[in-house]
């Protein structure tokens, strides 16, 4: 993730370009709406978008034109929706990109299609999945933030072996190659993020319970609620 300025070929920065932007656009809809409906939300929304910034920032080098880092894009996903995370993630990219050097404005497009599309899609995925089969809240987050970090780095690793094949085993080996060296760094890297996710999340059980529950996060039922008295009943 983080692929420099000016590494891929123009064709490629173009292409992933393409691919990204109808999810981008989708996701400023999906913003919007969120936002003009329920306007409390722009606080989450807003430590959503930090918690994605912070965590992406913090940049280790890894393989030659990239670096590996956590992506911090399972939390919003989680609680807004992918979409929603497609325009987030975007926006700390083009910051980091034009504030810190980190990615460039030419591969912006691959950048994002990895971080900011694939990563929420596949964090919210798991985590969705784990959820209606029963499995507890902060075990089904923690895997989302986990499958959201690990399969960023999974699609960087297949940008890069398209626009830079091996010359003796093509696309797949160099698939091999730059798959095989982001996961030395990447795996506990996403297993970091899943534990930290899981502790935020944590935090905000306690701090915006009824946000969550609006959400669809947490989920409330009737258990231990008195049933209604029916018309005319005495209660003694």
């Amino acid at each position: 993730m983080h692929i420099a300025e000016g590494f891929l070929p123009p064709a490629h920065a173009v292409a992933w370009g393409a691919a990204a932007a109808p999810f981008v656009v989708h996701g400023a809809r999906s913003l919007i709406r969120e936002v003009r409906e329920h306007p409390e939300s722009t606080l989450l929304l807003g430590a959503s978008g930090a918690f994605t910034f912070v965590l992406s920032a913090l940049k280790l080098p890894s393989v030659t034109g990239s670096c590996s880092h956590p992506t911090g894009t399972g939390l919003g996903a989680i609680l807004f929706r992918p979409p929603v995370m497609a325009v987030l993630g975007t926006i700390t990219l083009l910051f980091q990109a034009l504030l810190l050097a980190h990615g460039g404005l030419t591969t912006l497009g691959a950048n994002v299609f990895s971080m900011a599309v694939v990563g929420p899609w596949a964090g919210y995925g798991v985590y969705r999945l784990l959820r209606r089969t029963g499995v507890p809240l902060m075990t089904a987050v923690f895997f989302g933030a986990f499958a959201a970090d690990l399969s960023t780095y999974c699609v960087t690793s297949v940008q890069l072996a398209l626009a830079f094949p091996d010359p003796g085993s093509g696309f797949v080996g160099a698939l091999g190659k730059f798959g095989s060296i982001f996961a030395v760094t990447q795996i506990p890297l996403a297993v970091s993020e899943g534990l930290l996710t899981v502790l935020v999340m944590r935090m905000l059980v306690q701090s915006s319970k009824g946000e969550l529950t609006r959400l669809g996060v947490l989920v409330t039922t009737a258990a231990g609620r008195k049933p209604a008295e029916p018309a005319g009943a005495v209660t003694r």
